[in-house]
């Protein structure tokens, strides 16, 4: 499939959590297209296509140390994608104080001080900036084993369109919401053999996200082809999943 050419050449990208998975797409996507791109993750990592900085953006120090590194060495900051994310499996009457204070600090505290360290920059640019926050279906629809990162995936949707209006007209904030996503963990990742045959077939498309649907939903956004596009959340799960009912009909 024949993709849209984005052109970000003289432009400054910052990835967070963009060592490896879809971070790691979302940096080869917008490197490709011309930025000088800036990657973020906890532990140390080479990063074909970026500049790596090892922070934690939990830390509210640790984010704006990673905008700064970008000013310091491109002079400007034009697009964050927050997408540092995720938590283990966990049900809610077990989940500890300590693990959902730690998941809605990576899933929603972080994009916040993220974008706020990346606002005081983009805000005094002639041409402002853009933000891309990447959540989940988690945060629109019912989790179970995931309540915490749902709730806070669902906090992180509230807080791109509050953003959008708070910073408009200078910076654009939009977020993408991914459905189930193939970032080859294999079948076992899934319920062992034939686990991507199985969920993919729970999908009107007839097949799972790949990283690289992520990355170009964030480069369109980032993109001058989204001029007029600021708290829209873009729901990217290739039509949802099949009605319970049709199952339930073709059961019957």
């Amino acid at each position: 499939m024949t993709q849209p050419v984005y052109d970000f050449s003289e432009r400054v990208v910052v990835v967070t959590g963009g060592s490896r998975g879809v971070g790691a797409a979302i940096v080869a996507a917008f490197a490709a297209a011309g930025a000088r791109v800036v990657a973020c993750g906890r532990h140390e990592a080479e990063v074909e296509g970026a500049l790596f900085v090892t922070a934690d953006v939990r830390k509210p120090a640790d984010a704006e140390r990673v905008v700064a590194k970008a000013v310091e060495h491109f002079g400007r900051l034009d697009v964050l994608v927050n997408n540092a994310g995720g938590a283990p499996h966990a049900m809610a009457a077990d989940a500890s104080p300590r693990f959902v204070e730690a998941v809605v600090g990576l899933n929603l505290l972080a994009p916040l001080w993220c974008a706020q360290s990346a606002h005081k920059v983009m805000s005094v640019q002639e041409d402002g900036g853009a933000i891309v926050n990447i959540s989940s279906v988690s945060g629109l629809r019912p989790s179970p084993g995931a309540s915490a990162y749902g709730a806070a995936k669902a906090g992180l949707v509230n807080l791109t369109a509050t953003l959008a209006v708070e910073w408009a007209p200078t910076v654009r904030v939009n977020c993408v919401s991914a459905g189930l996503l193939d970032t080859g963990a294999g079948d076992e990742f899934y319920g062992g053999p034939g686990g991507l045959e199985r969920m993919a077939a729970t999908v009107p498309l007839g097949r799972m996200g790949t990283p690289d649907d992520v990355a170009q939903a964030c480069l369109y956004l980032a993109s001058p082809g989204a001029a007029y596009v600021s708290g829209a959340n873009l729901v990217l799960h290739g039509g949802g999943e099949w009605p319970a009912f049709l199952r339930a009909q073709g059961e019957a």
